[in-house]
């Protein structure tokens, strides 16, 4: 019996000549890997409908041997298509989805991880993309996986600190309201960089284009 979800598309990458191997974000199942066997021919019923941070409804038959499922309808809701209108919007957005498929297992649900990356998604557009965006993700994630950092106990200035408490509990809608000197960003992105390689073991390798990102 086939399984119907909401997600996000977090990456698609080539199976074969003619198929695709999605990964998606959901409220409900976490992330979930499908094949979407025949996607990359030119009358699939999947073509345009898959690519990176696409909302849909979709449906899929969960197979017995492995956590690749095989993708049966996809009906799209959002495509942000402001995003693809600037390259640091993609950069940053990039950024964000190879972080959370860094940090979350296979189909273990995070509602509000899913949330989160949504959210963030429909802010990007909203500002310049900044550094003080790829910061605010991080803690704002780092908070979801429950690590996060002993703000009191760092070695943070005390204006980085209180940047680093609005960025993890306040709103996007205030993000882009704040003034960060260089000096600030320089010291939160050392921090983070440190605390999450500690934490996480690796970083995405997006995350200077992103951090760089106008």
């Amino acid at each position: 019996m086939d399984e119907r979800t909401t997600g996000l598309i977090l990456r698609t990458r080539p199976l074969t000549e003619t198929s695709l191997i999605v990964q998606w974000l959901t409220p409900d199942l976490g992330r979930v890997a499908t094949v979407a066997k025949g996607a990359r021919r030119p009358k699939s019923p999947f073509r345009g409908k898959l690519d990176l941070f696409y909302e849909a409804e979709f449906s899929f038959a969960r197979s017995r041997k492995s956590d690749l499922h095989n993708l049966r309808e996809v009906v799209l809701r959002e495509t942000h298509p402001t995003l693809r209108e600037n390259l640091g919007w993609i950069q940053q957005a990039s950024y964000f989805t190879a972080l959370v498929e860094q940090t979350t297992e296979t189909e273990t649900p995070i509602p509000a991880v899913h949330q989160l990356v949504r959210a963030a998604l429909a802010e990007l557009p909203t500002m310049k993309p900044t550094a003080r965006t790829i910061l605010t993700f991080e803690f704002k994630l780092l908070e979801e996986l429950g690590l996060t950092p002993d703000l009191a106990d760092s070695s943070l200035s005390e204006g980085s600190r209180h940047l680093a408490q609005t960025m993890t509990k306040g709103a996007w809608s205030l993000i882009g309201r704040l003034k960060l000197s260089e000096a600030q960003t320089r010291e939160l992105r050392q921090f983070l960089h440190g605390f999450m390689i500690y934490h996480l073991e690796k970083i995405p390798a997006s995350r200077t284009a992103a951090l760089n990102a106008e």
